[in-house]
């Protein structure tokens, strides 16, 4: 068998976050996203994938009412701040915001033109605004309560408000009179929900009172009260052309129910009780109610839960109902497709906006299509990856699941195994989506459980009693209505604290279990004899799991370290250190050369085993990973934890293999054309390859080349005017570098002077993280110049002390050529000379020459003339004071 490649790098793929916390949220006009409050931040999330699209810090406190345009362009939000701000969801930036309420808005409603945005607050007060100006129109008061619903009417052309408050009554506003034109006082309790018939003419309320009133808005007198026996949190309309209307009323006409002439109005009705009913106002009466829902509150002891529907709202495009649970989900309805024995809705699509604390999770069935996921509550959650939605739940325990585990059973049904508080094991078997075994026994919460591998027909449990169980398949069958009791083959009491995880060995003849005790023991199935003890650990051990190819088992441990052991002679062959907490899971990957580790400290760790290195740490969750799985075919990995996220990951080690081959390719070529550009002297297309291919060295090199240029100006601008800013950003970091070098200095001053020419400061300062470059070039640029300052009055010294030795420099040949020809231009002027003034001129000229030829100067520079004439001046006056006694 060939060696499995090493794994090299993992990547998240997809990832399943909290996006709805409780409280508002608001539907799409064309149900394709749903904008949910998440605490403090606006979630804008994708109804077909439940993926966040894009998240909005709304940075007004917690959510407390949401609205959106009638064309989704705009979204209304208040939070506790009393800030009322208008988003625009194409930039996703704030437009405006204002205060208006002297307390948190409650409720928020965006008239059909989109030009009117009313608001509702815990003042008691009801504001109508415009959105484009953001100034108050309206200003209504009169509840003596907390207005908690508000509600344009439909029709744009009635100018009509609803509001409904604490204080039990719904008050009519006309926005054209700013008056209060009817109070509806008829509920006992606080209004929660209303809704306009299809006609516009019939006004529904519902309350927490358990009673719907149906209101003429003509007279606005009370056409009836409808008892519903439930507190009520939303009412919808069921509009006639709808696939809900149309298939209700052909089930009506088959089974007879329906008159000819109806003119009811047929409305679906969501509280506390957590199901659908749908009502006509035509005798008052429920022409369809839920059975049950995962969210049904079926005894009394349940009904201070968090169970129930909080809100309801009919989705627009015939894409049915839309229910939101006080635990968060999203429950999409619609009507059953075959109708021929009862009318009945069919869930078709479920968003679970929190997850609480990811528990335990593993890969559903071999093409890990599906994810079963133990979260801190009494359910098991099924996703499909596909879509990441939850595919459906499976609901009997009675208390929080702590573990779980699946399995293919020999004629080829997915099974899951789920162990609880309520101190039982739990057989489920997808298909039917049903319990079909209980395991009952255990005196503490079990806390372990592990389906055998190879012969598919038992599986082991491990309890905080400190036992270990083994439990078979007898009485199993496909036809199998109400869960069968299952039974114990072997017990044993393994250890001397709680056991936090088992593990079957590859061929089913050996279990292993970890405890708090410190240790890990491995027993022969099916009898529980004790083979070996593992002990070596200075924390309790929360994962054990055998190798799939060697004779030896893996721990992790609180004391931060995961360790291998032999079966053999129960020794430690090797400790991973590496974690900075405890170490939760570890599973093998690899055929048993790498393993994966996750802890604590929020970290996943790739190790390979027989290097001891951790080839690498992945830090995408907030707290600690509880839940890791591994799929058998593909190797994907996903990780849960207490920051309520679920993380998949795929084995990207060949893709960036060949990514790193294509770059390596490209730069090749880009390099050639680097070369080409060189040669052609195209310096512009030089540049722009360099600072591509990340080169700082070759284009020092270019830069320095157009320096030495004789218009290196025009050459330096030219390549600099075709950078883009991310270009300069990248430049300016180079010359950062390059200007702490003596050496490379006045290259990078030079193209920093360009660059400054060319883009003024203000483009300059708005290219995101310049300043930090700035910050590094200015001290540097400061110690440069102080230096040229130095050189500068080095050589102002050097000049004077020449200019001082000039007056006792001897004199040259070309000076006494100057005098000669001054004096004989002077002594043609003068009176006639005699023939012995003459003679003593030669004679002087001819004792001076050999001593200026004695003495050869080093260099020869230019002097100054006026020097130079006051000296031709002395000398010839020297000369006529010395002719004179001679005439004499």
């Amino acid at each position: 068998m060939a060696s499995a490649t090493l794994k090299k790098n993992y990547r998240c793929s997809q990832s399943l976050q909290q996006f709805y916390s409780g409280g508002p949220f608001v539907v799409s006009s064309d149900g394709s996203f749903i904008a949910c409050a998440c605490g403090e931040s606006i979630k804008i999330v994708d109804s077909s994938s439940a993926s966040t699209k894009f998240t909005i810090e709304a940075e007004s406190g917690t959510i407390t009412a949401l609205a959106l345009s009638p064309n989704d362009k705009l979204l209304f939000s208040a939070g506790h701040s009393r800030q009322i701000k208008v988003w625009d969801l194409d930039t996703f930036k704030c437009l405006r915001s204002w205060k208006g309420h002297d307390g948190p808005v409650m409720g928020m409603a965006c008239h059909g033109s989109g030009g009117l945005l009313a608001t509702s607050g815990a003042d008691r007060k009801v504001l109508v605004w415009d959105v484009d100006g953001g100034f108050c129109t309206h200003y209504f008061k009169g509840h003596k309560g907390v207005v908690t619903s508000i509600m344009f009417h439909p029709d744009v052309n009635k100018s009509l408000l609803f509001s409904g408050s604490d204080d039990t009554t719904v008050r009519v506003w006309d926005l054209l009179a700013k008056k209060c034109v009817a109070v509806l006082e008829k509920h006992f309790s606080a209004v929660s929900s209303m809704a306009v018939s299809e006609d516009g003419w019939t006004l529904l309320s519902a309350g927490r009172d358990k009673v719907v009133n149906l209101w003429d808005l003509r007279d606005y007198r009370c056409k009836s009260t409808i008892p519903t026996y439930e507190v009520l949190e939303a009412v919808c309309i069921v509009y006639s052309g709808s696939q809900f209307a149309s298939s209700l009323g052909s089930f009506l006409q088959q089974s007879g129910k329906k008159k000819s002439r109806s003119t009811g109005i047929y409305f679906i009705t969501a509280g506390e009780r957590g199901i659908v009913r749908i009502w006509t106002s035509e005798g008052a009466v429920c022409l369809y109610e839920q059975k049950s829902s995962d969210v049904t509150v079926s005894s009394a002891e349940d009904e201070d839960s968090t169970r129930g529907f909080t809100s309801a709202v009919m989705l627009p495009l015939d894409q049915g109902l839309l229910c939101v649970t006080a635990d968060q989900q999203f429950l999409f309805y619609s009507p059953a497709e075959h109708l021929e024995e009862k009318w009945s809705l069919k869930l078709t699509k479920r968003l679970v906006g929190f997850n609480d604390e990811i528990v335990d999770m593993k890969f559903l069935d071999e093409e890990e299509q599906y994810l079963a996921v133990a979260t801190n509550l009494e359910q098991v959650r099924v996703y499909d990856l596909s879509s990441m939605s939850c595919s459906y739940v499976l609901a009997g325990h009675t208390d929080t699941i702590l573990c779980l585990d699946t399995s293919i059973s020999s004629n080829g049904r997915r099974l899951i195994l789920t162990g609880s508080k309520d101190n039982s094991v739990r057989l489920w078997e997808s298909e039917r989506r049903c319990c079909i075994g209980l395991g009952i026994g255990h005196m503490g919460a079990v806390g372990a459980v592990a389906f055998s591998k190879k012969c598919r027909d038992f599986f082991v449990s491990g309890s905080s009693d400190r036992t270990i169980k083994v439990w078979n398949f007898d009485g199993l069958s496909d036809d199998i209505e109400e869960p069968i009791s299952l039974k114990a083959k072997a017990v044993v009491a393994a250890h001397d604290k709680d056991i936090n995880s088992l593990a079957v060995a590859p061929n089913d003849s050996l279990v292993c279990s970890g405890s708090q005790d410190r240790t890990a023991c491995v027993w022969r199935l099916p009898e529980l004899v004790l083979v070996v003890k593992f002990t070596g650990h200075k924390r309790g051990i929360w994962c054990v799991e055998f190798s799939p190819v060697d004779q030896c088992v893996i721990t992790a441990s609180g004391d931060k370290t995961v360790k291998i052991w032999a079966i053999a002679d129960g020794s430690c062959l090797k400790t991973f250190e590496g974690h900075t907490s405890s170490v939760l899971r570890a599973s093998f990957l690899t055929r048993g050369t790498q393993f994966v580790s996750c802890g604590a400290d929020g970290l996943v760790k790739l190790w390979t085993i027989k290097t001891n290195e951790c080839i690498a740490t992945y830090d995408q969750h907030e707290d600690k990973v509880w839940a890791l799985a591994v799929g058998k075919k593909t190797e994907m990995l996903a990780t849960g934890g207490s920051d309520a996220v679920i993380n998949l990951w795929h084995d990207s080690t060949a893709a960036e293999k060949e990514e790193a081959f294509r770059k390596e390719e490209e730069g090749v070529l880009r390099g050639q054309e680097l070369e080409n550009a060189l040669l052609d002297a195209e310096y512009t297309k030089a540049i722009q390859i360099a600072l591509e291919l990340r080169r700082p060295h070759k284009l020092f090199e270019l830069f320095s080349e157009l320096c030495r240029k004789r218009e290196a100006g025009d050459h330096i601008d030219k390549a600099l005017h075709a950078l883009g800013k991310e270009e300069f950003l990248l430049l300016f970091e180079y010359i950062r570098e390059w200007n702490t070098k003596p050496k490379l200095c006045h290259v990078a001053q030079s193209v920093l002077f360009r660059a400054f020419n060319i883009l003024p400061p203000t483009e300059i300062i708005e290219i995101k993280g310049i300043s930090e470059l700035l910050e590094g070039l200015i001290p540097y640029s400061q110690r440069h110049f102080s230096r040229i300052d130095r050189l500068i009055r080095s050589t102002f010294l050097l000049d004077y002390t020449l200019l001082r030795m000039s007056v006792i420099e001897p004199v040259t040949q070309d000076d006494l050529k100057t005098k000669s020809l001054l004096d004989s231009e002077k002594n043609m002027e003068d009176a006639p000379l005699t023939d012995n003034a003459e003679e003593d001129k030669k004679q002087v000229s001819e004792e001076q020459k050999p001593k200026a030829s004695g003495k050869k100067r080093k260099s020869h520079k230019s002097r100054d003339h006026s020097r130079s004439h006051k000296k031709v001046k002395d000398s010839s006056t020297h000369a006529n004071t010395a002719a004179v006694p001679l005439q004499a």
